[in-house]
């Protein structure tokens, strides 16, 4: 190597000492000096660990959006009440006196309201998990966060707006003749376990929405016909009765209807155990489990992958 000196001689230099990383790859330079990957999926247990670090935020940003979701309109957060209730009006005008899926059915104002209120509550939290990355990739890219933080805040928030209704729910149940006894304490199982399976679907669309953004126009009719196959708006136990057997266990392991017939039994006196599919508690817990555990399970697994591209 050589050099031009202050007065323009040439001077002929020693080559530069070879260095001790000359010829080292990138991943053994990275292992040499304690490197990682920017961005790379952590271990499950540390992500726990992670996610549980961030529950105030999580829990404050459902409270942000529950907040923000109804400002545009006039009538702001009373439309979390509202919307059930008018699609109950509609269904109990259709199918309760057009159709009259009604008969046979004591009570069936509470019956219907009660299937409204506790399907709406899957059907929102799948609505908003669809949309957790898709719509919030502004704040993905720019924090540093476990990103299973956005769909669990979703369903906080969808768990927030449905305890705040089931005043109202609680309120129809009573005026139509229901008393409060002991059976009311299953209210509470019955909304953790659904909160848990709700969770974990909204974790799994919400890596299917990352992707298939076409996904969001499509889930509504999705969740109209599973609503269809919940009962609803009519008894599973009295249209099954002369069905096939596959039918009804097709339709009593639905898990929309475990739900609903778990908070029909706990509010409604005359929905029996009797009329209960078997091992309706066995089933409800299982479908918590299995939904939640393995949605955020398929949901770690692609961490790397939110907001790249």
């Amino acid at each position: 190597m050589s050099e031009t000196t202050h007065n323009g001689a040439v001077a002929v230099g020693a080559p530069p000492a070879p260095s001790a990383d000359d010829g080292l790859s990138p991943a053994e330079l990275a292992a040499k000096y304690g490197l990682s990957v920017s961005g790379a999926r952590p271990g499950l247990a540390e992500y726990t660990r992670q996610l549980w670090g961030r529950r105030h935020f999580i829990n404050e940003f459902a409270k942000a959006r529950t907040a923000a979701q109804y400002t545009q309109a006039r009538l702001g957060q009373l439309w979390q009440v509202m919307t059930p209730l008018l699609n109950a009006a509609v269904y109990y005008l259709i199918f309760g006196l057009l159709i009259g899926t009604s008969k046979g059915i004591d009570n069936f104002i509470a019956f219907l309201v009660t299937g409204v209120f506790i399907f709406t509550f899957t059907q929102s939290s799948v609505m908003s998990g669809v949309r957790a990355i898709a719509g919030n990739l502004g704040l993905i890219r720019a924090l540093h966060f476990p990103r299973a933080s956005m769909p669990i805040a979703l369903t906080l928030m969808q768990l927030q707006q449905l305890l705040m209704s089931m005043f109202v729910l609680f309120t129809i149940v009573l005026m139509t003749g229901e008393t409060p006894d002991m059976s009311w304490f299953l209210v509470i199982p019955a909304l953790l376990t659904q909160w848990v399976f709700n969770t974990g679907l909204a974790l799994i669309v919400a890596r299917l929405g990352s992707k298939m953004t076409d996904l969001a126009q499509l889930m509504p009719f999705l969740l109209r016909t599973w609503m269809y196959m919940s009962g609803v708006m009519y008894s599973i136990d009295k249209l099954t009765a002369s069905a096939p057997g596959y039918v009804r266990i097709l339709l009593d392991i639905n898990p929309a209807a475990v739900y609903i017939d778990l908070m029909r039994f706990a509010l409604i006196d005359s929905v029996t155990s009797s009329q209960m599919p078997p091992h309706v508690w066995a089933s409800a817990v299982g479908w918590a489990l299995v939904v939640g555990v393995g949605g955020y399970i398929y949901f770690w697994k692609a961490e790397e992958q939110y907001g790249r591209g």
